[in-house]
């Protein structure tokens, strides 16, 4: 993602014709975006993709089930006075 904010900001800088990147080729302007595809093509490929969605789910899932142990400690207690 970070590639991709580059790509833009140089685009608009190079549209915009602001500063040196003004002289700078267009090829420059266009390596962040070929960069983000390797970036994208490595991460599919090396299964980090998808390690990251896993951990992400399972935090999720782990929040869940804390939240649900704390409420039913919570109605215990209440219960047994």
């Amino acid at each position: 993602m970070y590639f991709l904010g580059l790509g833009v900001v140089l685009l608009l800088l190079k549209y915009l014709e602001i500063g040196p990147l003004a002289d700078w080729s267009w090829w420059w302007m266009l390596t962040p975006f070929a960069l983000a595809v390797l970036w994208w093509t490595w991460a599919d490929a090396s299964g980090y993709t998808k390690r990251k969605a896993m951990e992400i789910e399972e935090k999720r899932m782990q929040d869940r089930r804390n939240r649900t142990k704390s409420a039913l400690d919570a109605n215990y207690k209440n219960k047994k006075r």
